[in-house]
């Protein structure tokens, strides 16, 4: 068996195990469910570090067992560069919601059941190259979300925030999962295994009206799941909903299961389309580095600033996937995993200052971090990180995603420049000083700080990953970009020229790169172009 398979199967054991435990043992619910978390988080970060991209291309720790046979249907995991950190991440995030889990009292059994399942889907959803259990771990961690801010979550609209974050990821796995079958019919080649049908696809490439028929489907549903503008009116007021461990696990993991299902599906197998649609991406994603940006800025509360933030940051990924480049991408998978981090940080602080200060309106808030200074420390480092400070692992992700668009979107580029060194600042800066300096606001006197090792260690370990991947960030990329870079190549062996020059002719105006010599009605290797150039060095 697959440490993968470990990996996954501790927390969805450990949810089976609660079930057998009587609700009155809190203790021994919290002692499972943060037994089986930590071991899940020990064996990632294992896996992670004995990781060596110079061993070559291909999947690590496989395992395939077939299930369904007669439609190429079996369990599939594997790692490579591109998803090694995310599952290292998502264990990381996991363990630290888990910790913060705490803090919930009412049927509390129930809830930890919930979250470990929760947590046990986004691992598998980061590690399967099927496409049948891509999706069914993906649906495994998504229902008890709805259940979990239903039930337990903060605020007066909690219902109507319910169903509209419900209508909307369920809308949006709908409309991906009708792409990912069409795929399957698509591509021909008899097996919903990733593997099978990107080689399929390299021997006989699926035509470019069917791309251009597939590739929207994938692009909107995953995009709604991610809180790709303007779909993204959920996130925010669902994350403030939200309990605090869900909001930490969703934000921080599995809301990167859309941008890692494009990356790892759409790309490769749909280059044309993927490479059609480039300029569309890049500029919806300036909805989300500027009027999310904004939107942030005209917040009130602390909880809807860093929801606004969260869904802002998804527009440098989406920028780094768009442009179709080595440094790009890379940056874009490496924004993932400083989001995770990042979004769990957060969101695990102002859980805490909720469940305590009883409010996280602004104007309500003031001078904690004088009397909370472990709190008031966290959260500060949380907020330099969110403005992009160099030191943390959010600034190596965002300046290589910059780099990698600048040649082929160069105006979306300064944009994107502008928005997260101005108004990102902006709203982090003002947030920090309303909440954190000033008088002590009357609904935190006599607040108790976090102290002791086991109150801050949730946030410990977050800070510690964010700043270890920000000062080494070659940690992190040396093992991303070979993967990246395979499936750049991969694209352009089965990319058309046609689609190429047409490309080429409508980003002329960005970019003083040459017109592409192509064929007509041909299929080759793509010559060089800004929206697949391999920026390497």
């Amino acid at each position: 068996m697959s440490v993968l398979t470990t990996i996954i199967m501790l927390p969805l054991i450990g949810a089976l195990t609660l079930l057998f435990v009587p609700s009155r043992h809190k203790t021994v619910v919290r002692m499972i469910a943060c037994s089986v978390t930590f071991l899940s988080m020990l064996l990632a970060a294992l896996t992670f570090f004995e990781f060596n991209a110079s061993d070559g291309a291909g999947y690590r720790n496989e395992q395939i067992t077939p299930w369904v046979e007669s439609l190429g249907i079996q369990y599939h995991v594997g790692v490579d560069g591109i998803n090694i950190a995310l599952m290292l991440m998502a264990a990381v995030v996991g363990y630290s919601a888990t910790l913060v889990a705490k803090s919930i009292t009412t049927r509390s059994k129930e809830f930890h059941v919930l979250l470990l399942i929760m947590i046990g889907g986004v691992l598998g959803a980061f590690a399967s190259l099927d496409l049948f259990f891509f999706y069914f771990f993906h649906e495994l961690a998504l229902i008890p979300t709805f259940i979990m801010i239903g039930f337990w979550g903060r605020g007066e609209n909690r219902n109507y925030i319910t169903f509209k974050v419900t209508l909307y990821l369920s809308l949006g796995a709908l409309i991906a999962l009708v792409g990912l079958v069409m795929l399957y019919v698509k591509a021909g080649a008899g097996s919903f295994d990733i593997v099978e049908i990107t080689k399929a696809v390299q021997a006989n490439p699926i035509s470019l009206a069917d791309q251009n028929m597939i590739f929207p489907l994938l692009l909107f549903g995953f995009g709604i799941l991610v809180s790709l503008w303007p779909f993204h009116t959920w996130a925010p007021m669902g994350y403030g909903a939200a309990p605090t461990a869900t909001a930490m696990v969703h934000a921080g993991a599995l809301k990167k299961f859309g941008l890692y299902g494009l990356i790892r599906i759409a790309l490769p197998i749909l280059p044309d389309a993927a490479a059609y649609w480039a300029h569309i991406i890049a500029w919806l994603c300036l909805g989300n580095l500027l009027y999310c940006g904004w939107v942030a800025m005209r917040q009130k509360n602390l909880n809807l600033v860093i929801g606004n933030s969260s869904v802002a940051h998804m527009g440098f990924v989406f920028l780094g996937i768009s442009s179709l480049s080595l440094i790009g991408v890379t940056g874009a998978i490496t924004v993932m995993v400083a989001h995770g981090f990042l979004a769990a940080l957060t969101f695990g602080l102002t859980g805490y200052l909720a469940d305590r200060g009883k409010s996280l309106e602004l104007d309500q808030m003031g001078g904690i971090l004088k009397s909370m200074p472990a709190i008031g420390s966290f959260l500060v480092l949380a907020l330099m990180a969110g403005c992009g400070l160099p030191g943390f692992a959010n600034f190596v992700g965002e300046a290589m995603v910059l780099f990698g668009s600048w040649s082929s979107f160069s105006m979306i580029t300064i944009f994107g420049v502008w928005a997260g060194l101005v108004i990102g600042a902006v709203y982090m800066l003002r947030a920090l000083r309303r909440a954190l300096h000033g008088p002590l606001a009357s609904n935190y006197e006599g607040v108790a700080d976090a102290s002791g090792i086991g109150a801050k260690a949730p946030y410990l370990i977050l800070i510690v990953f964010l700043t270890l991947f920000g000062v080494f960030p070659r940690m992190l990329t040396d093992k991303i970009s070979p993967a990246v870079e395979s499936s750049l190549d991969l694209m352009k062996s089965t990319t058309s020229l046609t689609v190429a020059e047409k490309l080429n002719t409508d980003s002329a105006d960005q970019t003083s790169e040459a017109p592409l010599a192509a064929e007509s009605n041909s299929r080759g290797n793509l010559a060089e172009s800004p929206q697949l150039e391999s920026t390497q060095g």
